[in-house]
């Protein structure tokens, strides 16, 4: 890997390159990022997203601004500018961090930011190959207890390559049990208002040949009731230590519908997701609150073949975004992480990861 994975990369010039997954699915373009200033508005305006990515640029974003400055003190200020970005996915902090702790007796600011930049993102990758493994364990479970040739899996938001590198997390045991021959449909939610799931999870299940059929968002409590749904897997952006869980806004509900309905659901997370200062997600975990205009506006092509974005409200009427909700630990079958599959609640979590 050393530096160049899916969704990111150090160009030859030095520089983060990273996909724009504003424009996905309509044009696959890069952009680099040479600045702090560039770093921090990739990670607000949503040209990178996803916990782990986030992380991942914020890592490199460290090493970005070690080009900017003549001391570590100088850095502090430039690390604070990207760890304020977003507040929700911890692995944003995590990340900044841990880069400043690696760096705080460096002689050599740039050069070793590079080397720790990428050795994080060399073990995120890593994290993400054994939750591939776990999760595919998982998948191979459910299909022998059901007696069943081929499994339908519901996810929400993307919480693939594109969100963690470099196979993800959600849908990381999907496409290891694809590759085992597994039979595999994927039932992707829309994930309003910015549609992650229909661009982005959609786009990248096209890419591996993976069957999917995209469902509006609240669909999904349906097809459970119907016994259309064999297991339900996302991501998260951060987890508390008692297993509670923070992910794109309507994962609760997916949750709630799934215990009704007794159908497993699995949450697939890196290390770097855990938050061990927070004992109770729902009370304490701060959800970001982001711009109306992504519930009035859409964008799509229209006939002519043109990306475009219209209204979809009365112009006047107001509307409120939240981008997150926690899902409590009692709702979660189990979390499938890097070390192996474990129950969401706090002795079982402090066992594996304290």
């Amino acid at each position: 890997m050393q530096g160049k994975y899916r969704a990111l990369r150090l160009n030859e010039n030095g520089f983060l390159e990273v996909i724009d997954q504003t424009k996905l699915p309509f044009v696959t373009e890069s952009k680099v990022l040479k600045t702090t200033n560039e770093v921090v508005e990739a990670i607000k305006d949503m040209t990178v997203r996803g916990a782990g990515v986030i992380g991942s640029v914020a890592a490199f974003g460290i090493y970005t601004a070690c080009m900017e400055v003549n001391s570590y003190d100088e850095l502090k200020e430039k690390a604070l500018l990207i760890r304020e970005s977003r507040p929700t996915a911890v692995n944003l902090m995590w990340a900044v961090d841990k880069m400043m702790e690696l760096l705080k007796d460096s002689t050599d600011l740039v050069a070793d930011a590079k080397k720790y930049a990428i050795e994080l993102n060399d073990e995120e990758a890593s994290e993400s190959q054994n939750i591939a493994k776990y999760g595919a364990d998982i998948i191979e479970e459910i299909l022998k207890k059901k007696n069943k040739t081929s499994i339908n899996i519901l996810t929400h938001c993307n919480a693939g390559w594109l969100a963690v590198i470099d196979e993800g997390t959600a849908l990381a045991p999907i496409y290891e049990a694809a590759k085992r021959g597994i039979d595999v449909h994927v039932w992707v939610d829309e994930t309003r208002p910015r549609n992650q799931g229909a661009s982005l999870t959609a786009w990248e299940l096209t890419q591996s040949k993976i069957k999917h059929t995209i469902i509006a968002d609240n669909t999904g409590g349906h097809l459970m009731q119907h016994g259309m749904v064999d297991m339900v897997i996302t991501g998260a952006d951060r987890v508390s230590a008692n297993g509670d869980v923070a992910n794109k806004i309507g994962t609760y509900l997916k949750a709630l519908a799934a215990f009704d309905n007794d159908v497993p659901f699995y949450v697939a997370i890196p290390a770097s997701t855990f938050d061990f200062e927070i004992r109770d997600g729902v009370k304490e975990i701060p959800i970001e609150l982001r711009s109306e205009d992504e519930v009035k506006y859409m964008r799509g092509v229209d006939s002519n073949g043109e990306v475009r974005e219209v209204l979809i409200t009365p112009k006047d009427s107001p509307a409120i975004n939240y981008g997150f909700d926690v899902t409590p630990a009692r709702l979660i079958s189990g979390l499938i992480t890097d070390k192996g599959v474990c129950k969401a609640n706090y002795e079982e979590i402090k066992k594996r990861f304290n």
